[in-house]
Protein backbone atom coordinates (compact mmCIF):
# COMPACT_ATOMS: atom_id res chain seq x y z
CA UNK A 1 0.00 0.00 0.00
CA UNK A 2 1.24 3.69 -0.98
CA UNK A 3 2.34 5.59 2.16
CA UNK A 4 0.28 8.92 0.28
CA UNK A 5 -3.08 9.43 -1.32
CA UNK A 6 -4.90 12.06 -2.56
CA UNK A 7 -8.08 11.27 -1.83
CA UNK A 8 -9.77 8.83 1.25
CA UNK A 9 -13.14 8.01 0.82
CA UNK A 10 -14.90 6.43 3.61
CA UNK A 11 -17.40 3.21 3.54
CA UNK A 12 -19.43 2.66 6.21
CA UNK A 13 -20.83 -0.74 7.07
CA UNK A 14 -23.99 0.26 5.59
CA UNK A 15 -22.75 1.37 2.39
CA UNK A 16 -22.23 -1.48 0.73
CA UNK A 17 -23.44 -0.65 -2.72
CA UNK A 18 -20.97 -2.17 -5.52
CA UNK A 19 -23.12 -0.08 -8.32
CA UNK A 20 -21.92 3.31 -6.29
CA UNK A 21 -20.60 5.87 -8.92
CA UNK A 22 -17.26 6.14 -6.52
CA UNK A 23 -16.26 2.70 -8.76
CA UNK A 24 -16.61 3.88 -11.99
CA UNK A 25 -13.05 4.82 -12.42
CA UNK A 26 -9.68 3.35 -10.17
CA UNK A 27 -7.65 6.11 -9.36
CA UNK A 28 -4.76 5.49 -8.03
CA UNK A 29 -4.24 8.59 -5.83
CA UNK A 30 -7.76 6.97 -3.80
CA UNK A 31 -7.65 5.22 -0.81
CA UNK A 32 -10.94 3.32 0.30
CA UNK A 33 -11.43 2.73 4.17
CA UNK A 34 -13.63 0.36 5.44
CA UNK A 35 -13.73 -0.04 9.79
CA UNK A 36 -15.30 -2.03 12.71
CA UNK A 37 -15.28 0.46 15.02
CA UNK A 38 -16.22 0.54 19.07
CA UNK A 39 -18.22 3.70 18.63
CA UNK A 40 -20.78 1.09 16.03
CA UNK A 41 -20.62 -1.57 18.23
CA UNK A 42 -21.73 0.04 21.21
CA UNK A 43 -24.01 2.61 20.48
CA UNK A 44 -26.39 0.74 21.48
CA UNK A 45 -26.65 -3.37 22.90
CA UNK A 46 -26.38 -5.58 19.31
CA UNK A 47 -27.63 -8.54 18.32
CA UNK A 48 -24.74 -10.96 18.02
CA UNK A 49 -25.68 -12.13 14.72
CA UNK A 50 -26.09 -8.04 13.86
CA UNK A 51 -22.60 -7.85 14.42
CA UNK A 52 -21.81 -10.58 12.54
CA UNK A 53 -23.06 -9.76 9.72
CA UNK A 54 -21.88 -6.37 9.27
CA UNK A 55 -18.52 -7.20 10.23
CA UNK A 56 -18.39 -9.97 7.78
CA UNK A 57 -20.00 -7.59 5.03
CA UNK A 58 -17.78 -4.82 5.55
CA UNK A 59 -14.81 -7.80 5.23
CA UNK A 60 -16.45 -9.35 2.25
CA UNK A 61 -16.92 -5.87 0.59
CA UNK A 62 -13.57 -4.98 0.88
CA UNK A 63 -12.45 -7.74 -0.39
CA UNK A 64 -14.34 -7.73 -3.27
CA UNK A 65 -12.97 -3.93 -3.66
CA UNK A 66 -9.40 -4.93 -3.83
CA UNK A 67 -9.80 -7.89 -6.08
CA UNK A 68 -11.60 -5.75 -8.48
CA UNK A 69 -8.21 -3.08 -8.50
CA UNK A 70 -9.03 -0.75 -5.78
CA UNK A 71 -6.90 1.00 -2.89
CA UNK A 72 -8.52 -0.09 0.70
CA UNK A 73 -7.63 -0.47 3.75
CA UNK A 74 -10.00 -2.27 6.31
CA UNK A 75 -9.45 -2.30 9.21
CA UNK A 76 -10.66 -4.42 12.38
CA UNK A 77 -11.63 -3.89 16.04
CA UNK A 78 -8.20 -4.89 16.71
CA UNK A 79 -6.59 -2.27 14.14
CA UNK A 80 -8.85 0.54 15.64
CA UNK A 81 -9.42 0.42 19.50
CA UNK A 82 -6.97 3.07 20.02
CA UNK A 83 -9.53 5.25 18.95
CA UNK A 84 -12.52 6.78 20.70
CA UNK A 85 -14.57 7.52 17.61
CA UNK A 86 -14.41 7.39 13.51
CA UNK A 87 -13.88 11.34 13.95
CA UNK A 88 -10.32 10.47 15.80
CA UNK A 89 -9.49 7.65 13.69
CA UNK A 90 -10.03 9.77 10.43
CA UNK A 91 -8.15 12.13 11.89
CA UNK A 92 -5.44 10.15 12.41
CA UNK A 93 -5.71 8.14 8.58
CA UNK A 94 -5.77 11.56 6.79
CA UNK A 95 -2.52 12.49 8.26
CA UNK A 96 -0.95 9.40 8.21
CA UNK A 97 -1.45 9.14 4.28
CA UNK A 98 -0.58 12.63 3.48
CA UNK A 99 -4.99 13.26 1.96
CA UNK A 100 -5.57 16.11 0.50
CA UNK A 101 -9.57 15.27 -0.16
CA UNK A 102 -11.99 13.66 2.42
CA UNK A 103 -15.16 12.24 0.63
CA UNK A 104 -18.00 10.20 2.32
CA UNK A 105 -21.53 8.90 1.81
CA UNK A 106 -24.17 10.98 3.29
CA UNK A 107 -24.59 8.51 6.46
CA UNK A 108 -28.57 7.48 6.77
CA UNK A 109 -28.46 8.05 10.47
CA UNK A 110 -28.78 11.16 12.19
CA UNK A 111 -25.85 10.51 14.80
CA UNK A 112 -23.50 9.85 12.23
CA UNK A 113 -24.46 12.27 9.17
CA UNK A 114 -24.06 14.84 12.35
CA UNK A 115 -20.62 13.76 13.70
CA UNK A 116 -19.44 13.85 9.30
CA UNK A 117 -20.82 17.10 9.32
CA UNK A 118 -19.40 18.39 12.80
CA UNK A 119 -15.80 16.41 11.42
CA UNK A 120 -15.94 17.86 8.05
CA UNK A 121 -15.97 21.37 9.35
CA UNK A 122 -12.90 20.74 11.57
CA UNK A 123 -10.65 20.02 8.86
CA UNK A 124 -8.92 22.30 7.03
CA UNK A 125 -8.96 19.88 3.50
CA UNK A 126 -11.63 19.90 0.95
CA UNK A 127 -14.70 17.33 1.33
CA UNK A 128 -17.20 15.85 -0.43
CA UNK A 129 -20.62 14.75 0.25
CA UNK A 130 -22.01 11.96 -1.82
CA UNK A 131 -25.39 10.74 -2.00
CA UNK A 132 -25.85 6.87 -1.14
CA UNK A 133 -27.30 6.22 -4.82
CA UNK A 134 -29.52 3.60 -2.85
CA UNK A 135 -33.07 4.99 -2.72
CA UNK A 136 -35.70 5.00 -5.10
CA UNK A 137 -36.19 8.76 -3.55
CA UNK A 138 -32.89 11.09 -3.54
CA UNK A 139 -32.28 13.09 -0.17
CA UNK A 140 -32.60 16.08 -2.52
CA UNK A 141 -35.90 15.14 -3.41
CA UNK A 142 -37.32 14.08 0.43
CA UNK A 143 -38.48 17.52 1.30
CA UNK A 144 -40.95 17.70 -1.83
CA UNK A 145 -42.84 14.71 -0.02
CA UNK A 146 -42.31 15.67 4.00
CA UNK A 147 -42.57 18.86 5.91
CA UNK A 148 -41.58 18.45 9.71
CA UNK A 149 -44.54 17.72 12.15
CA UNK A 150 -46.92 17.19 9.26
CA UNK A 151 -49.02 14.18 9.15
CA UNK A 152 -48.20 12.12 6.32
CA UNK A 153 -50.08 8.77 5.14
CA UNK A 154 -48.50 5.87 3.32
CA UNK A 155 -50.86 5.52 0.89
CA UNK A 156 -50.84 8.79 -0.86
CA UNK A 157 -47.40 8.80 -0.73
CA UNK A 158 -46.80 5.08 -2.46
CA UNK A 159 -49.25 5.72 -5.10
CA UNK A 160 -47.47 8.92 -5.96
CA UNK A 161 -43.75 6.29 -5.74
CA UNK A 162 -46.34 3.51 -8.22
CA UNK A 163 -47.14 6.31 -10.92
CA UNK A 164 -44.04 7.92 -10.81
CA UNK A 165 -41.61 4.77 -11.34
CA UNK A 166 -44.35 3.03 -13.41
CA UNK A 167 -44.61 0.25 -11.42
CA UNK A 168 -47.54 -2.35 -11.89
CA UNK A 169 -49.47 0.45 -13.87
CA UNK A 170 -51.05 0.24 -16.89
CA UNK A 171 -51.99 3.55 -18.68
CA UNK A 172 -51.67 5.81 -15.88
CA UNK A 173 -53.77 3.44 -14.14
CA UNK A 174 -53.26 0.76 -11.48
CA UNK A 175 -52.80 -2.53 -12.47
CA UNK A 176 -55.35 -4.82 -11.76
CA UNK A 177 -58.08 -1.67 -11.56
CA UNK A 178 -57.09 -0.69 -7.68
CA UNK A 179 -53.80 0.25 -6.25
CA UNK A 180 -53.81 -1.81 -2.30
CA UNK A 181 -54.94 -5.51 -2.14
CA UNK A 182 -53.84 -5.42 1.47
CA UNK A 183 -57.47 -6.83 2.29
CA UNK A 184 -56.70 -10.02 0.85
CA UNK A 185 -53.35 -10.08 2.45
CA UNK A 186 -54.54 -10.99 5.77
CA UNK A 187 -54.93 -14.92 6.22
CA UNK A 188 -54.17 -17.14 9.26
CA UNK A 189 -52.48 -20.12 8.87
CA UNK A 190 -54.93 -23.17 9.14
CA UNK A 191 -53.36 -26.01 10.05
CA UNK A 192 -53.90 -28.01 6.58
CA UNK A 193 -51.78 -24.84 5.47
CA UNK A 194 -48.63 -26.06 7.58
CA UNK A 195 -47.23 -28.95 5.77
CA UNK A 196 -46.82 -26.84 2.94
CA UNK A 197 -44.37 -23.89 4.35
CA UNK A 198 -41.10 -24.26 2.94
CA UNK A 199 -37.74 -25.04 4.26
CA UNK A 200 -35.78 -21.32 4.57
CA UNK A 201 -32.65 -20.87 2.22
CA UNK A 202 -30.14 -20.31 5.35
CA UNK A 203 -26.00 -19.87 4.68
CA UNK A 204 -23.40 -20.76 6.64
CA UNK A 205 -21.31 -17.90 7.08
CA UNK A 206 -17.96 -18.67 9.56
CA UNK A 207 -17.49 -16.23 11.80
CA UNK A 208 -15.23 -17.49 14.15
CA UNK A 209 -12.51 -14.92 13.46
CA UNK A 210 -14.84 -12.42 14.33
CA UNK A 211 -16.55 -14.18 17.61
CA UNK A 212 -13.18 -13.74 18.51
CA UNK A 213 -12.76 -10.14 18.50
CA UNK A 214 -16.04 -9.32 19.45
CA UNK A 215 -14.90 -11.53 22.92
CA UNK A 216 -11.61 -10.13 23.02
CA UNK A 217 -12.98 -6.26 22.83
CA UNK A 218 -15.27 -6.60 25.31
CA UNK A 219 -18.25 -5.86 22.89
CA UNK A 220 -21.72 -6.76 25.00
CA UNK A 221 -24.02 -8.16 23.18
CA UNK A 222 -27.63 -9.89 23.13
CA UNK A 223 -28.93 -13.29 21.83
CA UNK A 224 -28.03 -16.26 20.18
CA UNK A 225 -25.03 -16.62 17.70
CA UNK A 226 -22.34 -19.32 17.59
CA UNK A 227 -19.69 -19.73 15.00
CA UNK A 228 -21.83 -19.84 11.70
CA UNK A 229 -24.00 -16.79 10.10
CA UNK A 230 -27.04 -18.17 8.62
CA UNK A 231 -27.62 -14.33 7.10
CA UNK A 232 -26.27 -13.31 3.34
CA UNK A 233 -23.37 -11.47 3.65
CA UNK A 234 -23.08 -10.90 -0.02
CA UNK A 235 -23.67 -10.17 -3.22
CA UNK A 236 -24.23 -13.46 -4.20
CA UNK A 237 -26.12 -14.75 -1.26
CA UNK A 238 -28.29 -12.09 -1.26
CA UNK A 239 -29.07 -12.27 -4.60
CA UNK A 240 -29.68 -16.06 -4.44
CA UNK A 241 -31.92 -15.46 -1.38
CA UNK A 242 -34.12 -12.77 -3.45
CA UNK A 243 -34.55 -15.62 -6.29
CA UNK A 244 -35.12 -18.21 -4.07
CA UNK A 245 -38.12 -15.65 -2.11
CA UNK A 246 -39.45 -15.15 -5.47
CA UNK A 247 -39.72 -18.63 -6.68
CA UNK A 248 -40.80 -20.24 -3.47
CA UNK A 249 -42.29 -17.63 -1.32
CA UNK A 250 -43.82 -15.01 -3.59
CA UNK A 251 -47.05 -17.16 -4.47
CA UNK A 252 -48.41 -17.74 -1.20
CA UNK A 253 -46.58 -14.06 0.58
CA UNK A 254 -49.28 -11.80 0.98
CA UNK A 255 -51.56 -14.72 1.79
CA UNK A 256 -49.93 -15.07 4.70
CA UNK A 257 -47.44 -12.15 5.24
CA UNK A 258 -49.32 -11.41 8.75
CA UNK A 259 -49.98 -14.64 9.86
CA UNK A 260 -47.97 -16.33 13.20
CA UNK A 261 -47.65 -20.26 14.20
CA UNK A 262 -46.20 -21.69 16.95
CA UNK A 263 -46.71 -25.17 15.96
CA UNK A 264 -43.47 -25.58 13.53
CA UNK A 265 -41.29 -25.18 16.56
CA UNK A 266 -40.00 -28.26 18.13
CA UNK A 267 -41.00 -30.49 15.40
CA UNK A 268 -36.74 -31.18 14.40
CA UNK A 269 -37.21 -27.83 12.58
CA UNK A 270 -38.26 -24.32 12.95
CA UNK A 271 -40.49 -22.77 10.08
CA UNK A 272 -42.13 -20.44 11.75
CA UNK A 273 -39.75 -17.97 12.44
CA UNK A 274 -39.41 -17.62 8.24
CA UNK A 275 -42.98 -18.62 6.74
CA UNK A 276 -42.79 -16.56 3.60
CA UNK A 277 -41.13 -13.59 4.35
CA UNK A 278 -38.32 -12.25 1.85
CA UNK A 279 -35.32 -12.13 4.89
CA UNK A 280 -33.82 -9.61 2.58
CA UNK A 281 -34.27 -6.62 4.95
CA UNK A 282 -30.53 -6.80 6.06
CA UNK A 283 -29.05 -7.24 2.46
CA UNK A 284 -31.01 -4.09 1.63
CA UNK A 285 -30.27 -1.89 4.56
CA UNK A 286 -26.77 -2.56 4.53
CA UNK A 287 -27.14 -1.98 0.36
CA UNK A 288 -25.93 -4.95 -0.76
CA UNK A 289 -29.40 -4.93 -2.90
CA UNK A 290 -30.68 -2.03 -4.24
CA UNK A 291 -34.65 -1.24 -3.57
CA UNK A 292 -34.83 -1.24 -7.59
CA UNK A 293 -33.56 -4.48 -7.91
CA UNK A 294 -35.62 -6.14 -5.53
CA UNK A 295 -38.54 -4.81 -7.06
CA UNK A 296 -37.98 -5.50 -10.61
CA UNK A 297 -36.67 -8.99 -9.54
CA UNK A 298 -39.81 -9.68 -8.11
CA UNK A 299 -42.40 -8.35 -10.62
CA UNK A 300 -40.24 -10.26 -13.22
CA UNK A 301 -41.06 -13.66 -11.28
CA UNK A 302 -44.77 -12.43 -11.75
CA UNK A 303 -44.71 -11.59 -15.07
CA UNK A 304 -43.47 -15.03 -16.01
CA UNK A 305 -45.34 -16.99 -13.26
CA UNK A 306 -48.40 -18.13 -15.54
CA UNK A 307 -50.72 -16.85 -12.31
CA UNK A 308 -48.76 -18.82 -9.92
CA UNK A 309 -48.17 -15.76 -8.20
CA UNK A 310 -51.20 -13.14 -8.05
CA UNK A 311 -51.12 -9.52 -8.15
CA UNK A 312 -52.14 -9.24 -4.23
CA UNK A 313 -49.21 -11.17 -3.74
CA UNK A 314 -46.58 -9.23 -5.65
CA UNK A 315 -48.55 -5.79 -4.66
CA UNK A 316 -48.17 -6.41 -1.11
CA UNK A 317 -44.49 -7.02 -1.17
CA UNK A 318 -43.97 -3.64 -3.64
CA UNK A 319 -46.28 -1.96 -1.06
CA UNK A 320 -43.44 -3.18 1.29
CA UNK A 321 -40.14 -2.07 -0.41
CA UNK A 322 -41.30 0.98 -3.12
CA UNK A 323 -43.94 2.12 -0.05
CA UNK A 324 -43.22 1.40 3.49
CA UNK A 325 -39.79 1.64 3.11
CA UNK A 326 -39.45 5.07 1.55
CA UNK A 327 -41.87 6.64 3.69
CA UNK A 328 -40.59 5.52 6.50
CA UNK A 329 -37.08 7.00 5.40
CA UNK A 330 -38.85 10.62 4.80
CA UNK A 331 -40.71 10.35 7.87
CA UNK A 332 -37.08 10.46 9.73
CA UNK A 333 -35.32 12.75 7.91
CA UNK A 334 -37.80 15.64 7.91
CA UNK A 335 -38.82 15.23 11.31
CA UNK A 336 -35.02 14.79 12.96
CA UNK A 337 -33.32 15.27 15.59
CA UNK A 338 -37.01 15.55 17.29
CA UNK A 339 -38.53 12.72 16.33
CA UNK A 340 -36.34 10.69 19.06
CA UNK A 341 -37.55 12.88 21.98
CA UNK A 342 -41.39 12.11 21.30
CA UNK A 343 -43.25 11.01 23.93
CA UNK A 344 -46.88 11.94 22.77
CA UNK A 345 -48.48 9.63 25.46
CA UNK A 346 -46.47 10.38 28.60
CA UNK A 347 -45.13 6.55 28.83
CA UNK A 348 -43.09 6.01 31.72
CA UNK A 349 -42.38 2.25 32.33
CA UNK A 350 -39.03 0.46 32.00
CA UNK A 351 -38.58 -2.42 29.20
CA UNK A 352 -40.20 -5.73 31.10
CA UNK A 353 -36.84 -7.95 31.76
CA UNK A 354 -38.53 -11.37 30.00
CA UNK A 355 -37.59 -9.22 26.89
CA UNK A 356 -34.01 -10.16 26.99
CA UNK A 357 -35.02 -13.81 27.96
CA UNK A 358 -38.17 -14.89 26.59
CA UNK A 359 -39.15 -15.86 30.19
CA UNK A 360 -42.97 -14.90 30.41
CA UNK A 361 -46.30 -16.84 30.58
CA UNK A 362 -48.00 -15.03 28.00
CA UNK A 363 -47.51 -17.36 24.58
CA UNK A 364 -47.62 -14.51 22.28
CA UNK A 365 -44.66 -12.92 23.72
CA UNK A 366 -42.40 -15.71 24.23
CA UNK A 367 -42.53 -16.79 20.49
CA UNK A 368 -42.14 -13.45 19.26
CA UNK A 369 -39.08 -12.27 22.00
CA UNK A 370 -37.49 -15.94 21.49
CA UNK A 371 -37.67 -16.00 17.84
CA UNK A 372 -35.98 -12.52 18.14
CA UNK A 373 -33.25 -13.67 20.29
CA UNK A 374 -32.81 -16.51 18.46
CA UNK A 375 -32.65 -15.05 14.63
CA UNK A 376 -32.22 -11.28 15.26
CA UNK A 377 -35.63 -11.22 13.10
CA UNK A 378 -39.18 -11.08 13.30
CA UNK A 379 -41.74 -10.28 10.87
CA UNK A 380 -43.60 -7.23 10.72
CA UNK A 381 -47.01 -8.26 12.67
CA UNK A 382 -44.13 -9.65 15.02
CA UNK A 383 -43.05 -6.12 15.66
CA UNK A 384 -45.72 -3.71 15.63
CA UNK A 385 -48.60 -6.39 16.75
CA UNK A 386 -47.36 -8.66 19.51
CA UNK A 387 -44.37 -6.77 21.12
CA UNK A 388 -45.04 -3.54 19.70
CA UNK A 389 -48.61 -3.74 20.96
CA UNK A 390 -47.69 -5.19 24.65
CA UNK A 391 -45.18 -2.36 25.01
CA UNK A 392 -47.94 0.57 23.97
CA UNK A 393 -50.68 -0.64 26.29
CA UNK A 394 -48.54 -1.24 28.80
CA UNK A 395 -46.84 2.27 28.51
CA UNK A 396 -43.88 1.40 28.39
CA UNK A 397 -41.40 4.80 27.46
CA UNK A 398 -40.20 5.07 23.68
CA UNK A 399 -36.63 4.73 24.70
CA UNK A 400 -36.84 1.88 26.02
CA UNK A 401 -38.87 0.92 23.08
CA UNK A 402 -36.10 1.99 20.53
CA UNK A 403 -33.25 0.68 22.05
CA UNK A 404 -34.41 -3.27 21.97
CA UNK A 405 -36.10 -2.83 18.82
CA UNK A 406 -32.82 -0.95 16.92
CA UNK A 407 -30.51 -3.37 19.10
CA UNK A 408 -32.14 -6.76 18.73
CA UNK A 409 -32.67 -7.00 14.79
CA UNK A 410 -30.04 -7.80 11.78
CA UNK A 411 -32.14 -4.85 10.03
CA UNK A 412 -32.39 -2.19 12.51
CA UNK A 413 -30.76 1.49 11.30
CA UNK A 414 -32.08 3.94 12.68
CA UNK A 415 -33.73 5.53 9.99
CA UNK A 416 -35.93 2.48 9.49
CA UNK A 417 -36.10 1.27 13.09
CA UNK A 418 -37.31 4.49 15.13
CA UNK A 419 -40.45 5.53 12.86
CA UNK A 420 -41.56 1.77 12.95
CA UNK A 421 -40.91 1.62 16.58
CA UNK A 422 -41.82 5.51 18.24
CA UNK A 423 -44.31 5.88 14.87
CA UNK A 424 -46.42 3.51 13.71
CA UNK A 425 -45.88 1.26 16.90
CA UNK A 426 -45.93 3.37 19.83
CA UNK A 427 -47.95 6.34 18.31
CA UNK A 428 -45.36 8.58 20.43
CA UNK A 429 -45.55 11.44 17.33
CA UNK A 430 -48.79 11.70 18.20
CA UNK A 431 -49.93 10.56 14.55
CA UNK A 432 -47.14 11.62 12.44
CA UNK A 433 -46.75 8.22 10.86
CA UNK A 434 -49.97 6.26 11.43
CA UNK A 435 -53.74 7.24 11.70
CA UNK A 436 -54.24 5.75 14.74
CA UNK A 437 -52.23 3.96 18.30
CA UNK A 438 -52.23 0.06 16.60
CA UNK A 439 -53.43 -1.25 19.96
CA UNK A 440 -55.13 -4.19 20.65
CA UNK A 441 -56.49 -6.75 22.80
CA UNK A 442 -55.92 -11.07 22.94
CA UNK A 443 -58.26 -10.95 20.34
CA UNK A 444 -56.24 -9.83 17.77
CA UNK A 445 -53.53 -12.44 18.42
CA UNK A 446 -56.16 -15.17 18.42
CA UNK A 447 -57.48 -13.84 15.17
CA UNK A 448 -53.65 -14.19 13.38
CA UNK A 449 -51.66 -16.68 15.20
CA UNK A 450 -52.17 -20.08 17.10
CA UNK A 451 -50.37 -18.87 20.01
CA UNK A 452 -53.66 -18.52 22.26
CA UNK A 453 -54.21 -22.04 22.52
CA UNK A 454 -51.83 -23.62 23.93
CA UNK A 455 -51.12 -20.19 26.34
CA UNK A 456 -51.31 -20.33 30.61
CA UNK A 457 -53.61 -17.33 29.61
CA UNK A 458 -57.06 -17.56 28.29
CA UNK A 459 -57.09 -15.08 25.90
CA UNK A 460 -61.96 -15.49 25.89
CA UNK A 461 -61.30 -13.89 29.38
CA UNK A 462 -60.42 -10.54 30.83
CA UNK A 463 -60.53 -10.43 34.95
CA UNK A 464 -59.30 -13.62 36.71
CA UNK A 465 -55.71 -14.90 37.90
CA UNK A 466 -55.90 -16.97 34.19
CA UNK A 467 -56.72 -13.75 31.93
CA UNK A 468 -54.98 -12.80 28.64
CA UNK A 469 -53.05 -9.49 29.99
CA UNK A 470 -53.98 -8.10 26.77
CA UNK A 471 -57.37 -7.52 27.77
CA UNK A 472 -57.05 -5.74 30.48
CA UNK A 473 -54.32 -3.57 30.21
CA UNK A 474 -55.92 -2.91 26.80
CA UNK A 475 -58.98 -1.26 28.22
CA UNK A 476 -56.44 -0.01 30.44
CA UNK A 477 -54.97 1.76 27.88
CA UNK A 478 -57.74 3.09 26.41
CA UNK A 479 -58.90 4.65 29.14
CA UNK A 480 -55.68 6.49 30.56
CA UNK A 481 -55.57 8.12 26.94
CA UNK A 482 -58.97 8.64 26.31
CA UNK A 483 -58.29 12.49 26.33
CA UNK A 484 -55.41 11.75 23.80
CA UNK A 485 -57.62 9.29 21.49
CA UNK A 486 -61.05 9.63 22.25
CA UNK A 487 -62.13 11.89 19.33
CA UNK A 488 -59.95 10.10 16.51
CA UNK A 489 -62.93 8.69 14.56
CA UNK A 490 -60.97 5.21 13.93
CA UNK A 491 -61.57 4.61 18.14
CA UNK A 492 -64.50 5.99 18.47
CA UNK A 493 -66.64 2.71 18.66
CA UNK A 494 -64.06 1.52 21.43
CA UNK A 495 -64.37 4.42 24.01
CA UNK A 496 -68.38 3.70 23.25
CA UNK A 497 -67.96 -0.05 23.90
CA UNK A 498 -65.67 1.29 27.65
CA UNK A 499 -68.31 3.40 28.28
CA UNK A 500 -71.32 0.85 28.01
CA UNK A 501 -69.82 -1.31 30.80
CA UNK A 502 -71.18 -0.74 34.75
CA UNK A 503 -68.68 1.17 36.43
CA UNK A 504 -68.37 -1.94 38.78
CA UNK A 505 -67.20 -3.94 35.53
CA UNK A 506 -64.53 -1.16 34.66
CA UNK A 507 -63.25 -0.87 37.96
CA UNK A 508 -62.61 -4.41 38.03
CA UNK A 509 -60.90 -4.73 34.47
CA UNK A 510 -58.89 -1.49 35.30
CA UNK A 511 -57.62 -3.13 39.08
CA UNK A 512 -56.95 -6.26 36.77
CA UNK A 513 -54.92 -4.17 34.51
CA UNK A 514 -53.12 -2.92 37.46
CA UNK A 515 -52.14 -5.76 38.99
CA UNK A 516 -50.99 -7.24 36.17
CA UNK A 517 -48.58 -3.77 35.66
CA UNK A 518 -47.22 -4.00 39.31
CA UNK A 519 -45.95 -7.57 38.30
CA UNK A 520 -44.64 -6.67 34.49
CA UNK A 521 -41.66 -8.77 35.23
CA UNK A 522 -43.91 -11.96 36.21
CA UNK A 523 -46.95 -12.45 34.00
Amino acid sequence: MNNQYQTLRLVLGDQLNASHSWYQDKSEDVLYVMAELHQEATYTVHHIQKVQAFFAAMQGFAAGLKQAGFHVLHLTLDDTAEFKNLPEMLTHLIKKFGIQQFEYQLADEARLRTQMSEFCQSLEIKTMGFEAEHFYVSDQELGQYFKVNKKHRLEHFYRTLRARFDILMRNGEPEGGQWNYDKDNREKLKKQDLSDVPQPLLFANDVTEINERIARHNIKTMGKGDNTLLWPINRKQSVELLNFFCEVCLPNFGRFQDAMTGQLKGLGEDLGWSLYHSRISFALNSKILSPKQVVDTAIHYYRQSNGKINLAQIEGFVRQILGWREFVRGIYWANMPNYATLNHLDTTRVLPSWFWDANTKMNCQHHAISQSLDYAYAHHIQRLMITGNFCLIAGIHPDEVDAWYLGVYIDAIEWVEMPNTRGMSQFADGGIVGSKAYAASGNYVKKMSDYCSSCTYKVTETVGSNACPLNSLYWHFMHRNQEKLGNNPRTAMVFKNWLKKTDEQRAAVLNQAETYLENINNI
